[in-house]
């Protein structure tokens, strides 16, 4: 595991009063940033001459048309068309995306895994990353793919942009740094990162090796749940989302750029560092997120709500209140409802569930599902508590109870999630997983004056 090394000759904007060092507060806001003073137009985005020899570029998350535009604008010491040449495609063989379905591996089933071992492997970003599942597709830009990275070592003159999605990373363990256009962001276990479609990064490591999960988002990008009654507070609040301040690289080296493109990769050759945006201002930018700052709500009567409540973030499928992916978390809370089944109740659902747990025991299964390991269960297939659970949960005192030591998510979506090859036959599965509903008991009795 080498220590990442800093962008050389970097230049990195001074930090608003009151904000933490590097970032700004705030999800979806305009924002602007300058690593040298006077290099943001003021009044305009496009001046015939920008200060310091600045090239003006836009960078379009939506159709210029779309309702709130996302879009950022930027002044670069290159234009990006500098940025790219001829393209030779590549192979990465670990990163697949959807439609990605293989006749001989079956995805209808409850599925656990074990974590994937980093082992002694030479492996960054790009080869570190192993799929999971994959839903949708690609190409029309909807559904996801779930992956596992593995990273050891820093990407060296090497940068990578997905042309085909938005990735919100969930480390595990390590420490990973995204050297972006935009600013830098560190992210760590129990912090996720937003890195938009199109924006050009560097992934290093301070801290490994390196593991954690990723959600891959074809359609829309995430946005923060409607609260509905809730009303304005507790979820995730917007002022814990973190983008960070401009930084650039003025540096000729040689360099490799690869994209991923309709689920092809592709490298180019260049002669300088892409992390040449001195300036920007716009909302379309990369962020951070505390999961620690998630403020549960739930029930404080009885019943156990809708796990809809710990919905982090979503992105729209078009279709009212059925997303194309939520993220949602489940952290240390208090359980407090009178004569409940406090665990998630036993259901099939619509959705598609594919889960994480980055710390501790998750309250359904506390055998078995361990930190960095994943667990699927597709589409209208039955699932919930195994039987040590429903034992402990219907025969407890229920008096206030704190569930401690936890953090488990899940990525949700309406799409029924394929199994590729490497998580049907590489990754290590857990083949006795559905064996934990066996042992679930027959109790019920009808006779005369039973209830």
């Amino acid at each position: 595991m080498d220590d990442a090394r800093a962008p050389l000759n970097l230049r990195q904007a001074e930090t608003p009063a009151g904000t933490v060092p590097g970032y700004m507060p705030g999800f979806g806001n305009d924002f602007e940033t300058e690593a040298l003073p006077g290099a943001l137009p003021q009044g305009m985005n496009s001046p015939q001459l920008v200060n310091y020899g600045l090239y003006a570029e836009q960078l379009s998350g939506t159709a210029f048309t779309a309702p709130g535009p996302e879009r950022t604008w930027c002044y670069r010491i290159r234009p990006s068309v500098r940025h790219v040449a001829r393209f030779d495609r590549i192979e990465v063989p670990y990163w697949k995306s959807a439609p990605n379905v293989i006749e001989d591996v079956t995805s209808l089933g409850q599925y656990r895994w074990d974590p994937v071992p980093a082992g002694e492997e030479d492996l960054t970003w790009l080869t570190g990353m192993r799929t999971m599942t994959t839903a949708g597709d690609v190409n029309t830009q909807v559904g996801m793919a779930a992956h596992v990275y593995l990273v050891t070592r820093s990407m060296e003159d090497e940068y990578f942009y997905s042309a085909d999605s938005e990735l919100l990373v969930v480390p595990q363990r390590g420490r990973l740094r995204f050297a972006t256009e935009l600013g830098m962001i560190d992210v760590e276990p129990q912090e996720i990162a937003i890195l938009p479609r199109g924006l050009v990064y560097r992934v290093e490591v301070p801290e490994g090796p390196a593991r954690g999960f990723v959600c891959e988002n074809y359609g829309q990008k995430f946005a923060l749940p409607g609260r509905g009654p809730i009303g304005a507070n507790c979820l995730a609040n917007p002022r814990d989302f973190k983008t960070p301040v401009a930084a650039f690289e003025d540096r000729d080296a040689p360099s490799r750029v690869v994209i991923k493109w309709c689920g092809q990769f592709h490298a180019t050759e260049i002669g300088h560092s892409p992390l040449d945006i001195v300036a920007w201002h716009g909302n379309y930018a990369p962020c951070k997120y505390d999961m620690k700052t998630y403020c549960p709500v739930g029930a404080i009567l009885f019943d156990h709500p809708d796990p809809s409540i710990f919905t982090v973030l979503t992105a729209p499928s078009g279709v009212e209140g059925v997303a194309n992916i939520d993220f949602v978390l489940f952290r240390e809370r208090w359980l407090v409802a009178e004569d409940t089944f406090r665990p998630p109740w036993y259901h099939k659902n619509v959705m598609s569930e594919l889960m994480g747990n980055i710390y501790g025991q998750y309250d359904a299964k506390p055998e078995g599902f361990v930190p960095g390991g994943m667990s699927l269960h597709n589409m209208m297939l039955p699932h919930g508590p195994d039987r040590d659970a429903f034992e402990r949960a219907t025969n407890s005192n229920l008096g206030p109870d704190r569930l401690e030591n936890t953090m488990s998510f899940m990525f949700e979506t309406r799409f029924p999630q394929h199994l590729t090859e490497f998580a049907a036959r590489e990754a290590p599965l857990q083949d006795d997983y559905v064996e934990c509903w066996a042992s679930l008991e027959k109790k019920f009795d009808g006779s005369p004056g039973r209830k």
